[in-house]
């Protein structure tokens, strides 16, 4: 089968089409011919190097995959050859207190396709039974790579962590992005107002559509002076994932009480921030990691009823993953790019 192989860290360049055997499933285990997989920043970072997962080479990258049960395992009863399926991108052990608990997404031993184990870039990928899920009949292939991820995170952080209620004002960072729209769809289902900052006036007209009530081009102007001309006691909650290039334009925009959550760092790991605002506003920064299998299961039923709606880019053939990656970094997308095999 043809494959995305990382053998090293390094620039797109890195990841090179090879021909390579096709996997088997084992016990409990299901090989998917992939119809659709998509980018994300974690298969940037997973790329240039990042640890955190345990990642050996070569690798696969890609936590998103939709496509068609190809052959079962040993022990596999849910499926049979033939069904249409995606995945959930997060691995978990489901026998832990979290897991057991409700709180999966910090299961102990919590890992994510295509950064812990191979993943979707590939013409067939080999997953756990406990992570694949039936695509619905109305969801097409690159839909269903398209949101998993994305709609799980933006949802955990703004339902799960933040508590986003409606009424509240929400700022979402970034909302061009894949993430950022999937935050600006669930914020806007849940009945909040929602200021979102893009980095130019095609991405403005964009996540206007989206339902940003308000929008900031945030290369032209100061996200925290906007804001106060907006809401002049600051917003409820804010919507992270950039780091060090907007965390402090974050903090300041927060009202007395509010709270900033965060999932990410594109701009790098490292902030400076002015601890004064924390405990002279009683600010609270919450961290989040992707979602839990029920929000999933959650999001899919909004999906298919056509209440979310991912927003794809671009569409890449797999020899041209590298492509997909340089543009990915360039930040000239506007929601998802899915690479197809």
């Amino acid at each position: 089968m043809k494959a995305a192989v990382l053998k090293e860290p390094g620039d797109p360049e890195v990841l090179r089409i090879e021909d390579i055997e096709r996997p088997e499933p084992g016990r409990g285990e299901v090989l998917i011919k992939v119809q659709a997989t998509s980018v994300n920043h974690l298969d940037i970072w997973i790329r240039k190097g990042l640890t955190a997962y345990g990642t050996k080479y070569p690798h696969i990258l890609g936590a998103d995959i939709a496509g068609i049960v190809e052959e079962v395992g040993p022990d596999v009863q849910g499926f049979r050859r033939g069904d249409r399926v995606f995945v959930d991108p997060g691995l978990r052990c489901f026998r832990c207190e979290n897991c057991l608990s409700g709180n999966d997404n910090i299961c102990r031993t919590f890992g994510i396709i295509g950064a812990t184990i191979k993943g979707g870039y590939a013409e067939y990928a080999v997953v756990p039974e406990i992570n694949v899920l039936r695509l619905p009949e109305t969801i097409d292939f690159k839909t269903g790579a398209a949101f998993p991820l994305t709609y799980q995170t933006s949802w955990h952080m703004l339902i799960g962590r933040a508590g986003l209620r409606p009424g509240e004002t929400l700022l979402v960072i970034g909302g061009a992005s894949g993430i950022g729209i999937a935050a600006i769809q669930i914020a806007k289902l849940t009945g909040a107002i929602v200021i979102a900052t893009a980095g130019d006036e095609r991405k403005l007209e964009i996540i206007k559509a989206q339902g940003a009530d308000y929008v900031i081009n945030h290369t032209r102007e100061s996200i925290y002076e906007k804001v106060k001309t907006i809401i002049p006691e600051g917003v409820d909650v804010v919507f992270e994932h950039v780091g060090p290039a907007t965390l402090m334009e974050s903090i300041r925009s927060l009202r007395k009480g509010g709270r900033l959550v965060i999932c990410g760092a594109t701009t790098g790991p490292e902030v400076t921030v002015d601890l004064r605002y924390l405990f002279s506003r009683q600010l609270s920064i919450l961290g989040s990691i992707m979602g839990t299998r029920a929000e999933l299961i959650k999001i899919t039923s909004l999906v298919e009823k056509g209440l979310l709606k991912p927003v794809i880019d671009s569409v890449f053939p797999l020899d041209e993953v590298s492509e997909a990656h340089r543009k990915m970094e360039d930040r000239k997308i506007i929601g998802k790019i899915i690479i197809v095999p």
